[in-house]
Protein backbone atom coordinates (compact mmCIF):
# COMPACT_ATOMS: atom_id res chain seq x y z
CA UNK A 1 0.00 0.00 0.00
CA UNK A 2 1.64 3.46 -0.82
CA UNK A 3 2.02 5.34 2.18
CA UNK A 4 -1.28 7.03 3.21
CA UNK A 5 -0.97 10.32 5.31
CA UNK A 6 -2.50 11.22 8.61
CA UNK A 7 -2.42 13.66 11.36
CA UNK A 8 -2.70 13.26 15.24
CA UNK A 9 -4.96 15.63 16.98
CA UNK A 10 -4.14 15.55 20.79
CA UNK A 11 -1.48 13.26 20.45
CA UNK A 12 0.06 12.86 23.27
CA UNK A 13 3.21 10.22 23.11
CA UNK A 14 1.55 8.99 20.02
CA UNK A 15 -0.23 5.72 21.12
CA UNK A 16 -3.03 6.42 18.15
CA UNK A 17 -0.12 6.77 15.79
CA UNK A 18 1.71 4.11 16.55
CA UNK A 19 -0.84 1.64 16.21
CA UNK A 20 -1.31 3.28 12.61
CA UNK A 21 2.21 3.59 11.73
CA UNK A 22 2.36 -0.27 11.94
CA UNK A 23 0.14 -0.81 8.87
CA UNK A 24 2.00 1.56 6.53
CA UNK A 25 0.55 5.43 7.73
CA UNK A 26 2.87 7.92 7.61
CA UNK A 27 2.07 10.77 10.60
CA UNK A 28 3.51 14.12 9.14
CA UNK A 29 1.72 16.32 12.39
CA UNK A 30 1.11 15.35 15.54
CA UNK A 31 -0.36 18.26 17.48
CA UNK A 32 -0.66 18.76 21.47
CA UNK A 33 0.22 21.37 24.13
CA UNK A 34 2.22 19.52 26.63
CA UNK A 35 5.87 19.64 26.17
CA UNK A 36 6.68 16.54 27.83
CA UNK A 37 4.42 14.21 25.79
CA UNK A 38 5.91 16.00 22.56
CA UNK A 39 9.54 14.90 23.35
CA UNK A 40 8.82 11.43 23.76
CA UNK A 41 6.75 10.93 20.63
CA UNK A 42 9.47 12.50 18.94
CA UNK A 43 12.18 10.61 20.48
CA UNK A 44 10.35 7.31 19.76
CA UNK A 45 8.16 7.99 16.26
CA UNK A 46 10.00 7.38 12.81
CA UNK A 47 8.81 10.64 11.89
CA UNK A 48 9.44 13.62 14.69
CA UNK A 49 6.61 15.66 13.81
CA UNK A 50 5.22 16.60 16.75
CA UNK A 51 4.70 20.15 17.98
CA UNK A 52 3.65 21.89 21.14
CA UNK A 53 1.23 24.01 20.53
CA UNK A 54 -2.61 24.46 21.58
CA UNK A 55 -5.11 23.35 18.98
CA UNK A 56 -6.88 26.43 18.53
CA UNK A 57 -3.32 28.40 18.01
CA UNK A 58 -3.62 26.87 14.14
CA UNK A 59 -5.81 29.17 11.61
CA UNK A 60 -7.99 28.62 8.87
CA UNK A 61 -5.50 29.74 6.77
CA UNK A 62 -2.73 27.42 8.00
CA UNK A 63 -4.79 24.33 8.04
CA UNK A 64 -5.21 25.16 4.04
CA UNK A 65 -1.30 25.65 3.72
CA UNK A 66 -0.90 22.10 5.20
CA UNK A 67 -3.34 20.65 2.78
CA UNK A 68 -1.57 22.16 -0.23
CA UNK A 69 1.88 21.02 1.20
CA UNK A 70 0.47 17.10 1.66
CA UNK A 71 -1.97 17.07 -1.31
CA UNK A 72 -4.17 14.77 0.17
CA UNK A 73 -4.68 13.82 4.02
CA UNK A 74 -5.93 10.27 4.11
CA UNK A 75 -6.95 10.62 8.09
CA UNK A 76 -7.69 12.79 11.05
CA UNK A 77 -6.98 10.75 14.35
CA UNK A 78 -6.99 11.80 17.91
CA UNK A 79 -8.62 11.99 21.71
CA UNK A 80 -9.81 15.42 22.68
CA UNK A 81 -8.96 15.75 26.42
CA UNK A 82 -11.04 14.16 28.13
CA UNK A 83 -11.43 15.32 31.89
CA UNK A 84 -14.95 17.27 31.10
CA UNK A 85 -16.53 14.03 30.29
CA UNK A 86 -14.50 11.17 33.04
CA UNK A 87 -17.27 10.09 35.03
CA UNK A 88 -14.43 10.17 37.64
CA UNK A 89 -14.69 14.23 37.32
CA UNK A 90 -17.17 16.33 37.78
CA UNK A 91 -18.45 16.30 33.81
CA UNK A 92 -20.14 19.73 33.67
CA UNK A 93 -21.29 20.55 30.29
CA UNK A 94 -19.62 24.20 30.58
CA UNK A 95 -16.75 23.13 31.08
CA UNK A 96 -13.92 24.59 28.73
CA UNK A 97 -12.21 20.79 27.80
CA UNK A 98 -15.59 19.93 26.58
CA UNK A 99 -15.38 22.63 23.38
CA UNK A 100 -11.75 21.34 22.20
CA UNK A 101 -13.76 18.99 19.84
CA UNK A 102 -15.00 21.93 17.52
CA UNK A 103 -11.03 22.15 16.40
CA UNK A 104 -11.08 18.59 15.98
CA UNK A 105 -13.94 19.04 13.39
CA UNK A 106 -12.67 22.33 12.39
CA UNK A 107 -9.84 20.55 11.41
CA UNK A 108 -11.60 17.70 9.27
CA UNK A 109 -13.88 20.31 7.94
CA UNK A 110 -11.17 22.22 6.11
CA UNK A 111 -8.66 19.10 5.47
CA UNK A 112 -11.22 16.23 4.04
CA UNK A 113 -9.34 13.45 4.81
CA UNK A 114 -11.08 10.35 3.44
CA UNK A 115 -11.60 8.89 7.10
CA UNK A 116 -11.47 10.53 10.82
CA UNK A 117 -11.19 8.75 14.25
CA UNK A 118 -12.32 10.79 17.26
CA UNK A 119 -11.42 8.71 20.84
CA UNK A 120 -13.19 9.60 24.10
CA UNK A 121 -14.11 8.22 27.48
CA UNK A 122 -17.09 6.26 27.88
CA UNK A 123 -18.61 9.33 29.91
CA UNK A 124 -19.09 10.91 26.75
CA UNK A 125 -21.72 9.17 25.66
CA UNK A 126 -24.33 9.66 28.11
CA UNK A 127 -22.89 13.07 29.45
CA UNK A 128 -25.93 15.77 29.62
CA UNK A 129 -28.15 13.19 28.19
CA UNK A 130 -26.54 12.64 25.48
CA UNK A 131 -25.93 16.37 24.13
CA UNK A 132 -22.49 15.54 23.18
CA UNK A 133 -22.63 12.37 21.76
CA UNK A 134 -25.37 13.37 19.53
CA UNK A 135 -23.90 16.57 18.75
CA UNK A 136 -20.92 14.97 17.56
CA UNK A 137 -22.25 12.44 15.08
CA UNK A 138 -24.53 15.44 13.54
CA UNK A 139 -21.73 18.07 13.24
CA UNK A 140 -19.29 15.48 11.00
CA UNK A 141 -22.70 14.20 8.88
CA UNK A 142 -23.30 17.66 7.60
CA UNK A 143 -20.15 18.25 6.50
CA UNK A 144 -20.24 14.90 4.84
CA UNK A 145 -19.00 11.83 6.82
CA UNK A 146 -20.89 8.37 7.49
CA UNK A 147 -20.53 8.61 10.96
CA UNK A 148 -21.07 5.49 13.40
CA UNK A 149 -19.76 5.23 16.93
CA UNK A 150 -18.56 1.94 19.25
CA UNK A 151 -17.69 1.80 22.84
CA UNK A 152 -14.68 -1.19 22.65
CA UNK A 153 -13.26 -2.47 25.58
CA UNK A 154 -9.62 -3.19 25.38
CA UNK A 155 -9.39 -6.62 27.07
CA UNK A 156 -11.74 -7.77 24.20
CA UNK A 157 -9.43 -7.33 21.65
CA UNK A 158 -6.39 -9.63 23.43
CA UNK A 159 -5.08 -6.43 25.22
CA UNK A 160 -3.77 -7.22 28.93
CA UNK A 161 -6.75 -4.46 30.65
CA UNK A 162 -9.81 -4.00 30.83
CA UNK A 163 -10.54 -0.52 28.91
CA UNK A 164 -13.22 1.25 27.68
CA UNK A 165 -13.17 4.20 24.83
CA UNK A 166 -15.52 5.05 22.76
CA UNK A 167 -14.54 5.59 19.20
CA UNK A 168 -16.38 8.10 16.32
CA UNK A 169 -15.37 6.52 12.38
CA UNK A 170 -16.14 9.01 9.81
CA UNK A 171 -16.14 8.03 6.55
CA UNK A 172 -16.34 10.85 3.29
CA UNK A 173 -19.59 9.80 2.35
CA UNK A 174 -17.86 11.98 -1.07
CA UNK A 175 -15.50 8.99 -1.69
CA UNK A 176 -17.12 5.70 0.12
CA UNK A 177 -20.50 6.53 -0.74
CA UNK A 178 -23.16 4.89 1.97
CA UNK A 179 -20.44 2.89 3.41
CA UNK A 180 -19.61 2.72 7.42
CA UNK A 181 -16.72 1.80 9.35
CA UNK A 182 -17.42 -1.77 10.97
CA UNK A 183 -15.60 -2.02 14.14
CA UNK A 184 -13.06 -4.86 14.38
CA UNK A 185 -14.50 -8.45 15.96
CA UNK A 186 -13.82 -9.48 19.41
CA UNK A 187 -10.56 -11.90 20.12
CA UNK A 188 -12.71 -14.29 21.90
CA UNK A 189 -9.45 -14.59 24.41
CA UNK A 190 -8.72 -12.52 27.33
CA UNK A 191 -4.98 -11.69 28.45
CA UNK A 192 -4.12 -11.51 32.20
CA UNK A 193 -1.43 -9.30 33.90
CA UNK A 194 0.37 -12.13 34.70
CA UNK A 195 0.69 -13.58 31.00
CA UNK A 196 1.48 -10.17 30.08
CA UNK A 197 4.34 -8.87 32.96
CA UNK A 198 6.07 -12.07 34.44
CA UNK A 199 9.04 -11.78 32.30
CA UNK A 200 10.00 -8.48 32.88
CA UNK A 201 12.28 -8.13 36.24
CA UNK A 202 11.04 -8.48 39.91
CA UNK A 203 12.15 -5.73 42.00
CA UNK A 204 11.31 -6.02 45.67
CA UNK A 205 14.67 -8.02 46.10
CA UNK A 206 17.21 -5.72 43.49
CA UNK A 207 15.56 -2.51 42.09
CA UNK A 208 18.48 -2.46 40.09
CA UNK A 209 17.34 -5.40 37.91
CA UNK A 210 16.83 -4.62 34.13
CA UNK A 211 17.41 -7.74 32.47
CA UNK A 212 14.51 -10.19 31.32
CA UNK A 213 13.76 -13.18 33.93
CA UNK A 214 13.36 -15.68 30.91
CA UNK A 215 12.82 -15.90 26.87
CA UNK A 216 8.85 -14.77 26.03
CA UNK A 217 6.58 -16.91 26.88
CA UNK A 218 3.57 -15.82 24.80
CA UNK A 219 3.14 -14.08 21.44
CA UNK A 220 2.46 -10.66 23.91
CA UNK A 221 5.59 -10.62 25.50
CA UNK A 222 7.36 -11.63 21.84
CA UNK A 223 5.46 -8.26 20.47
CA UNK A 224 6.47 -6.36 23.40
CA UNK A 225 10.18 -7.58 23.32
CA UNK A 226 10.89 -8.10 19.76
CA UNK A 227 12.69 -4.18 19.20
CA UNK A 228 14.12 -4.46 22.59
CA UNK A 229 18.20 -4.80 22.13
CA UNK A 230 19.10 -2.72 25.35
CA UNK A 231 18.45 -3.04 28.86
CA UNK A 232 14.39 -2.38 29.79
CA UNK A 233 13.79 1.26 30.14
CA UNK A 234 11.85 2.80 33.23
CA UNK A 235 11.80 -0.14 35.22
CA UNK A 236 11.98 2.16 38.32
CA UNK A 237 10.39 1.77 41.55
CA UNK A 238 8.38 3.63 43.65
CA UNK A 239 8.95 3.78 47.47
CA UNK A 240 6.14 3.03 49.75
CA UNK A 241 6.65 3.47 52.91
CA UNK A 242 6.80 1.03 56.18
CA UNK A 243 2.87 1.38 57.37
CA UNK A 244 2.46 0.99 53.35
CA UNK A 245 3.84 -2.41 52.32
CA UNK A 246 2.77 -3.98 55.86
CA UNK A 247 -0.66 -3.41 53.94
CA UNK A 248 -0.06 -4.38 50.67
CA UNK A 249 2.16 -7.46 52.07
CA UNK A 250 -1.38 -8.77 53.15
CA UNK A 251 -3.36 -8.38 50.55
CA UNK A 252 -4.08 -11.39 48.36
CA UNK A 253 -3.85 -11.90 44.41
CA UNK A 254 -6.85 -9.94 43.10
CA UNK A 255 -7.89 -8.73 46.41
CA UNK A 256 -8.08 -5.14 47.83
CA UNK A 257 -8.39 -3.99 51.81
CA UNK A 258 -11.46 -5.57 52.38
CA UNK A 259 -9.94 -8.71 52.21
CA UNK A 260 -7.37 -7.92 55.26
CA UNK A 261 -8.00 -6.85 59.25
CA UNK A 262 -10.71 -4.14 59.66
CA UNK A 263 -8.21 -1.26 60.85
CA UNK A 264 -6.73 -0.80 57.85
CA UNK A 265 -9.76 0.29 56.49
CA UNK A 266 -9.72 4.37 56.82
CA UNK A 267 -6.05 3.99 55.70
CA UNK A 268 -7.97 4.75 52.22
CA UNK A 269 -11.51 6.43 52.29
CA UNK A 270 -12.94 4.72 48.81
CA UNK A 271 -13.46 1.00 48.03
CA UNK A 272 -11.00 0.27 45.59
CA UNK A 273 -8.31 1.25 47.70
CA UNK A 274 -5.64 -0.85 48.08
CA UNK A 275 -5.93 -3.63 45.05
CA UNK A 276 -3.65 -5.67 43.87
CA UNK A 277 -3.66 -6.83 40.50
CA UNK A 278 -5.24 -10.52 39.39
CA UNK A 279 -2.81 -12.46 37.99
CA UNK A 280 -5.13 -13.95 35.97
CA UNK A 281 -7.51 -11.46 34.94
CA UNK A 282 -6.72 -8.13 32.84
CA UNK A 283 -5.66 -5.28 34.77
CA UNK A 284 -8.25 -2.99 35.61
CA UNK A 285 -8.00 0.50 33.51
CA UNK A 286 -4.01 1.69 33.68
CA UNK A 287 -4.78 5.84 34.37
CA UNK A 288 -2.74 8.57 35.09
CA UNK A 289 -0.55 7.15 37.95
CA UNK A 290 -1.95 4.67 40.37
CA UNK A 291 -1.31 4.75 44.12
CA UNK A 292 -3.49 2.23 44.86
CA UNK A 293 -2.88 -0.22 42.51
CA UNK A 294 -0.55 -2.94 43.03
CA UNK A 295 1.63 -5.69 41.30
CA UNK A 296 -0.03 -8.91 41.63
CA UNK A 297 3.22 -10.75 43.18
CA UNK A 298 5.05 -7.92 44.39
CA UNK A 299 4.72 -5.20 47.21
CA UNK A 300 4.67 -1.77 45.19
CA UNK A 301 2.59 0.16 42.47
CA UNK A 302 3.70 -1.22 38.81
CA UNK A 303 6.31 0.54 36.99
CA UNK A 304 6.02 3.11 34.14
CA UNK A 305 7.43 0.36 31.96
CA UNK A 306 4.70 -2.49 33.76
CA UNK A 307 1.96 0.04 33.22
CA UNK A 308 3.21 0.81 29.29
CA UNK A 309 3.37 -3.10 28.88
CA UNK A 310 -0.74 -3.25 30.05
CA UNK A 311 -1.26 -0.15 27.45
CA UNK A 312 0.75 -2.19 24.93
CA UNK A 313 4.01 0.19 24.01
CA UNK A 314 6.62 -1.69 23.47
CA UNK A 315 9.84 -2.11 25.46
CA UNK A 316 11.68 -0.16 23.39
CA UNK A 317 9.45 3.00 23.55
CA UNK A 318 10.75 4.89 25.96
CA UNK A 319 9.31 7.87 28.07
CA UNK A 320 11.16 11.24 28.77
CA UNK A 321 10.10 13.70 31.82
CA UNK A 322 9.76 12.79 35.45
CA UNK A 323 8.07 9.66 36.98
CA UNK A 324 4.90 11.23 37.47
CA UNK A 325 4.90 12.39 33.95
CA UNK A 326 5.55 9.39 32.52
CA UNK A 327 2.37 7.47 34.61
CA UNK A 328 0.65 11.18 32.92
CA UNK A 329 1.66 10.37 29.39
CA UNK A 330 1.29 6.33 29.51
CA UNK A 331 -2.52 6.89 31.21
CA UNK A 332 -3.24 9.46 29.04
CA UNK A 333 -2.54 7.66 25.60
CA UNK A 334 -4.60 5.33 23.09
CA UNK A 335 -3.04 1.63 23.31
CA UNK A 336 -1.34 1.07 20.23
CA UNK A 337 -2.05 -2.38 19.73
CA UNK A 338 -5.95 -1.34 19.93
CA UNK A 339 -4.90 1.35 17.60
CA UNK A 340 -3.75 -0.77 15.24
CA UNK A 341 -6.69 -3.18 15.19
CA UNK A 342 -8.62 -0.31 14.14
CA UNK A 343 -6.10 1.01 11.43
CA UNK A 344 -6.27 -2.68 10.28
CA UNK A 345 -9.99 -2.42 9.95
CA UNK A 346 -9.52 0.79 8.10
CA UNK A 347 -6.81 -0.50 5.64
CA UNK A 348 -9.30 -3.69 4.58
CA UNK A 349 -12.92 -1.20 4.40
CA UNK A 350 -11.05 1.87 2.33
CA UNK A 351 -7.48 0.77 0.05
Amino acid sequence: MKSKKIIDLFSGIGGFSLGFEREGFESVLAIDNWKDAVETYNMNMKNQVATTRAIESFSNDELIEILKKHKLIDGIIGGPPCQGFSMVGTRKRSDNRNNLYLHFVRFVEIIKPNFFILENVKGLISMSGGYFKHDIVERFSKIGYNVNFSVLKASDYGLPQNRERVFFVGLLSEKFEDLFFEFPEKTGFRLGTKDALNDLPLLDNNPSNRKYRFDPENDFQREMRKDNLGEIKNHDITNHTEKTLEIISQIPDGGNIKDIDAKYYKVRNYNSAFKRMNSMEPSITIDCGHRNYFHFSENRVPTARESARIQTFPDNFEFYGSKTSQYTQIGNAVPPMLSNKIAKKIKELCY
